[in-house]
């Protein structure tokens, strides 16, 4: 009896350990993943990354943590763009520089560029605003930049009231400035007096509170605030055009306004880390779906699957 005892026992405690062994592998989600995955940059790719880090948490792997701030496109790289324990992934709404791409040569970081959706500058009003519901691309230029010297409302088309014009727009930690300034400005000094905020909820309230406003910044931004501010049509010389999901193309209505929004991945860190590789190609497979969510146009089906098929290919390696 002692004998087939201990022999109970001891096959008891085997199948508690396998049984152990298999749950920490399976959390129901189909994975067994665990860890952090870390991701700062752009404030206006922050809704998309932050939509598609919950969905990833909650349905794909409850085990890691998967956490996104914004510091904006330029601060988030200085985060990303570090000897040792920087993020695992950068949000962008612009391309990396030549100076990011030269530091991350220099300090041995493989940088891989994704693609994740595409965006509209939106020129936004205060909703008393029922003079300024349509202007021309040079319009928007001139009310921006300092040597056009637009200085009241009146001075831009006649008509408009005789008001100051109050600019507002992102600071220059965000890639949507950058964009504006090189893009759509072509490098003009911007107006004086122009109120740049780090926070686009802090501009969206700023615009709010003052009829005489105008600011610029991404398409998502309005979409989630349209019952606080109106969007400007834009005419680009064949008509006035409204920023929408179906406008917003490259090679659309609205292609003069339109950008590529990015992440862009530290590569060693995805090889070391399974989690920063499964949720880069998670992010990816469902960019599409999760870009329309969030106010974002999204990429054509073929042009994310080559993103995934190269990450997929990082498993091999």
């Amino acid at each position: 009896m002692k004998v087939k005892f201990k022999k109970l026992f001891v096959l008891s405690i085997l199948l508690f350990v396998l049984v152990a062994c298999g749950g920490g592998n399976d959390n129901g989600n189909g994975g067994g993943l665990e860890g952090s995955v870390v991701i700062d940059g752009s404030g206006t790719v922050f809704p998309l990354m932050s939509k598609l880090a919950e969905d990833y948490m909650v349905n794909e792997q409850e085990n890691v943590s998967v956490e996104v701030s914004r510091a904006g496109t330029s601060a988030g790289f200085k985060k990303f763009l570090v000897e040792s324990g920087g993020t695992d992934f950068n949000d962008a709404s612009r391309k990396i520089k030549e100076e990011e791409l030269a530091k991350a040569e220099e300090l041995g970081i493989t940088v891989k560029e994704l693609k994740v959706a595409l965006d509209g500058i939106t020129i936004v009003v205060n909703k008393e605003n029922d003079w300024a519901t349509e202007l021309t691309q040079q319009e928007v230029i001139d009310i921006f930049s300092a040597s056009a010297g637009k200085k009241n409302w009146s001075d831009v088309r006649e008509g408009f009231p005789n008001e100051p014009i109050k600019t507002y727009g992102p600071n220059e930690n965000h890639g949507t400035y950058e964009f504006f300034w090189e893009t759509i400005l072509k490098e003009q000094d911007l107006v004086g007096g122009i109120n740049l905020q780090q926070e686009y909820s802090t501009l969206v309230d700023l615009v709010t509170k003052d009829k005489n406003a105008i600011a610029f910044f991404g398409y998502g931004y309005y979409a989630s605030n349209k019952d606080k501010l109106n969007a400007v049509k834009i005419d680009f010389g064949d008509g006035p055009v409204e920023p929408t999901l179906d406008t917003i193309k490259e090679d659309g209505a609205y292609a003069p306004f339109t950008r590529p929004v990015f992440t862009y991945l530290n590569e060693g860190n995805a090889q070391e880390k399974p989690q920063v590789l499964d949720f880069a190609i998670y992010a990816m497979k469902s960019a599409e779906a999760a870009a329309a969510e969030t106010g974002f146009a999204p990429l054509p089906a073929e042009e994310l699957q080559t993103s995934v098929d190269y990450l997929e290919g990082l498993k091999q390696q």
